[in-house]
């Protein structure tokens, strides 16, 4: 079985490892047992976070049925050294008294990195909570390639988690050998590109084909959980077929998915533009539980703000059809939100 040292946190993980988002649209025995039938199978590295809802509460349930040493992998929003007061609830949501790694989550911007990084900021509180001995190394999670670039350059953190699939492949050039030569370690996030991409094999090849990354798939059920561990033990570079699947999603989606650059930032609206496109994707990973994460309401709110001033048009790298698709996401979480969506 395959293993990878995670940088210079020193700790050694299977190569595959497991995404905590899609837990919250089953119920708790559901999530449960897949959490504990993956960490048999072999997976030794579990990731959630404080915004997936019920999901640390589900691995904490999960860890209580088994006594395989696992990796633990959680997450904050917060900016402000507050966030070692999450750290707290992590702990215990989690039913632990230590969390392996502990991110800044989601540092969209290089304000969001000052903020952050700051005096009074969220990285203060999580050395706090390091010194204290209630995590033992501080990452960062980010789909911003230039913030991950940054972060890794100046060198605070252990670990980094990037975006990585073959619809969004840049950090394999811009950020992963930077990491590699400053000894960081890399979890690549998003494989499936947020649920757009379904051939499990193709996707997960493409992935492995990048050493010393390790890829965090989530999975709520035993099925999927079982054929990505099985594309992993197999092994084996991308098949014709892979290719030809790549090739024709890369056309398919070639006007329609954001690859979360942020160019098309700052919105005169004040829209968190790739958040509003990626809507879609959000509610095949958080099911249900959309309904009841009120962090995502105000950034939805202000999409429907739109002007269709056309600033982010002429920003657009890929030259999507924006307004578009704010339109288009929003109507489907709409129908959504009134129970006409599955």
């Amino acid at each position: 079985m395959e293993k990878v040292r995670l940088g210079r946190t020193g700790l050694v993980v299977t190569r595959l490892g497991w995404g905590g988002i899609p837990i919250q649209r089953v119920g708790d025995d559901e999530a449960v047992s897949v959490i504990r039938a993956v960490i048999d199978m072999g997976v030794d590295l579990l990731d959630t976070a404080r915004a997936y809802t019920n999901s640390e509460h589900r691995v904490g349930l999960a860890l209580e049925g088994t006594h395989k040493p696992v990796v633990l992998s959680s997450k904050s929003q917060v900016r402000t050294a507050q966030i070692y007061d999450d750290v707290h609830e992590s702990l215990r949501q989690l039913k632990v008294k230590k969390i392996d790694i502990y991110h800044l989550h989601a540092i969209s911007t290089m304000e969001d990195y000052d903020k952050a990084m700051g005096p009074g900021g969220a990285y203060e509180g999580l050395c706090r909570a390091r010194d204290e001995g209630l995590i033992d190394h501080i990452g960062l999670s980010s789909h911003n390639l230039d913030v991950l670039v940054r972060t890794v350059d100046e060198g605070r953190v252990s670990v980094i988690m990037a975006c990585y699939g073959f619809l969004e492949p840049d950090a394999a050039a811009k950020v992963f050998p930077l990491a590699r030569a400053r000894d960081v370690g890399v979890m690549a996030m998003k494989p499936f590109s947020g649920g757009v991409v379904e051939n499990a094999g193709a996707a997960l090849r493409f992935v492995m084909s990048t050493e010393g990354i390790v890829p965090i798939p989530g999975t709520e059920t035993l099925e999927k959980a079982r054929e990505n561990w099985k594309v992993f033990t197999e092994g084996g570079p991308l098949t014709e077929a892979d290719k030809e699947y790549i090739e024709a999603v890369r056309k398919e989606f070639d006007r329609r998915f954001c690859r979360r650059c942020d160019y098309c930032q700052p919105c005169t609206e004040q829209i968190y533009i790739q958040f509003v496109l990626g809507l879609k994707s959000t509610i095949k990973r958080f099911g249900a539980q959309v309904r009841e994460a009120g962090w995502m309401k105000d950034m939805i709110e202000k999409g429907r703000n739109c002007t269709e001033c056309g600033e982010c048009l002429r920003r657009c790298p890929y030259q999507l059809p924006i307004p578009d698709l704010i339109k288009e996401n929003l109507s489907l979480y709409d129908s959504f939100m009134s129970g006409e969506g599955k």
